[in-house]
């Protein structure tokens, strides 16, 4: 495919993604009206539609090789570690005894990399909705799928729900690795997965999952509005966040939930040693971080005052 080439991708989602005189455009109207991402273009590595989603892998001039859902930035080479690191580590350092392992969506295998790397965890489920995803992330982002490798892991291609339907308080941790709530991402932010979330965990077990990153005013609203919903469910919920530069605002936020009362997310249970850090490969995450990512601007400390 050409990279100077125009494409429009899904407009009829309020996205528009277009590779236009050489770079990759990431247009969302609905949630980031009046600003854009851009990403220079090397080569266009893969380009599909699945049943579910259009899939877009190139070569980018600066982040290596990218992969974009529905036209919107998913990982980067370059800066993915920020957010499979803290997505995976936040909830299996908080945990005293992670053994068993769910992983909904996450189709580039770096959240099962990160699990992976957890010696105490004795099981390791994931469940993906997109086998085209996962087919092409094995090909052009190998380092990330990787962890589909693991000989603890368990890969279902179908729908999450129905395998929690089917899986009740079997998990210590359930990481959630979706796409923004956009296509088949969407479901993954509603009352009900978390009803059912909360079901397949076990007693004292916990949650992570992306969510919408504060600078973004909509975001802000849809943000609180979810974690009101999940303290329903869950006696203990936390907002932490991380750093992404090929985000549309370059930060996105983290859900966190534990049934257990007396967790306390912000400070680790489990801290690595320097030797585990570099055996492990993590090149983000490490114990002051994981306590910074619950160190708000002022502006996140008010709105999150309105949960109390």
């Amino acid at each position: 495919m050409d990279a100077e080439a125009k494409s429009s991708l899904t407009a009829d989602l309020g996205v528009t993604s277009d590779i236009f005189n050489g770079y990759f455009m990431e247009l969302i109207a609905e949630s980031c009206p009046g600003q854009s991402f851009g990403l220079k273009v090397g080569e266009v590595l893969y380009h599909d539609k699945s049943e579910y989603q259009d899939i877009l892998i190139f070569k980018s001039e600066t982040y290596g090789n990218v992969l974009a859902l529905e036209g919107i930035v998913n990982c980067t080479e370059r800066d993915e570690c920020s957010y499979q690191e803290m997505l995976a580590n936040l909830a299996l350092c908080s945990h005293p005894n992670p053994q068993s392992v769910l992983i909904i969506g996450g189709g580039d295998g770096g959240i099962a990399r990160e699990v992976s790397r957890h010696g105490a965890v004795k099981r390791i489920v994931q469940c993906e909705i997109d086998q085209k995803v996962i087919d092409a992330c094995k090909k052009y982002l190998p380092s990330m799928a990787r962890g589909f490798d693991d000989r603890r892991m368990e890969l279902f291609v179908g729908d999450g729900f129905a395998f929690m339907e089917r899986h009740r308080s079997e998990f210590d941790v359930v990481i959630t690795d979706s796409s923004d709530p956009i296509g088949p991402g969407e479901v993954l932010f509603r009352k009900q997965y978390y009803e059912l979330l909360n079901q397949t965990l076990k007693p004292g077990g916990l949650h992570s999952g992306q969510t919408a990153s504060l600078w973004i005013p909509a975001a802000q609203v849809f943000c609180v509005d979810l974690m009101k919903d999940v303290r329903e469910m869950f006696p203990v919920v936390r907002y932490a966040y991380t750093y992404m530069p090929s985000y549309t605002t370059g930060q996105i936020g983290i859900l966190l939930a534990s049934k257990d009362k007396d967790t306390k997310f912000e400070e680790p249970k489990r801290i690595f040693t320097e030797e585990e850090k570099s055996r492990m490969g993590l090149n983000y995450y490490n114990e002051n971080v994981h306590r910074s990512s619950f160190a708000y601007p002022t502006f996140i400390k008010e709105l999150l005052k309105t949960l109390r």
